[in-house]
């Protein structure tokens, strides 16, 4: 990549379906400061199209995202230049989940630290069955602590601490049997692996997905009793939309809905 091509690159397709590449192969696509500032952009370019429907991010090169940039890190050892940085990752991390569309992460390759942080935040995976995960922080002496937010929102608590305690990389085929991803595809399959689940994604009514994946997210976070009561309100808000109205008739009508 030369410096004048852009460090995620934007593209959109007929069917709604937005693609972002991460655009820094020689570096391993490590989330530089200037990384984190294009996809930021990026993500809010896409919460603010209504064509959106659903977002796949994938990386050119070897490597899916070998985490934060080490030598930039390194090159301004200050406390305020550092919570800065892992601030703004964790800006981008949460823009992923406030996206009123799906994001699915296609991992061709290793994804480490930060950058198995990024796939286990987006909302869906899928992996080339040669690529490997880790969070290896610790084997530098830094315990990542910003990636366990996502990783033990994914994974058992004993899985995932187990993988920040040692460091260790695991094969795509560990990392479905632990959560972090929902299919493992031969390296020659994954492109029309996720093109698949996006079709699948963009064929259901674009309200219901966002109101679902609102949802989905915010209750985690409360108390059963509350969730129960947050998801009726919204089963309820879901159930007066056209989309879901049509789709109901057509159930009883025997018939494809029209959306």
């Amino acid at each position: 990549m030369s410096t004048l091509e852009p460090p995620v690159v934007y593209e959109c397709d007929a069917r709604g379906v937005v693609t972002l590449t991460l655009n820094r192969p020689q570096a391993c696509n490590a989330l530089s400061e200037a990384m984190l500032t294009a996809l930021q952009a990026a993500l809010d370019r896409v919460a603010g199209d209504p064509a959106a429907r659903v977002v796949v991010i994938r990386a050119e090169g070897r490597a899916f995202c070998a985490g934060h940039d080490l030598k930039e890190m390194r090159a301004e050892p200050s406390g305020d230049y550092y919570a800065e940085l892992f601030a703004q990752c964790g800006r981008v991390m949460l823009s992923i989940q406030h996206l009123p569309v799906p994001v699915i992460a296609q991992v061709q390759g290793i994804a480490t630290a930060a950058g198995c942080q990024l796939v286990a935040q987006c909302d869906l995976a899928v992996a080339a069955r040669t690529a490997r995960f880790s969070v290896s922080g610790v084997n530098l002496g830094l315990f990542c602590s910003t990636p366990a937010v996502a990783l033990s929102r994914n994974l058992s608590r004993k899985a995932a601490f187990e993988m920040l305690v040692t460091g260790d990389f695991i094969s795509a085929d560990e990392a479905l049997e632990k959560g972090l991803v929902n299919q493992v595809v031969d390296a020659t399959e994954l492109d029309a692996a996720v093109s698949a689940l996006a079709a699948k994604i963009v064929a259901k009514p674009a309200v219901a997905l966002a109101l679902g994946k609102q949802l989905f997210y915010r209750q985690l976070e409360t108390g059963i009793a509350a969730a129960y009561d947050d998801a009726a309100r919204t089963m309820a808000c879901n159930m007066m939309d056209a989309a879901a109205l049509e789709g109901v008739q057509a159930f009883i009508d025997k018939r494809p809905p029209n959306w």
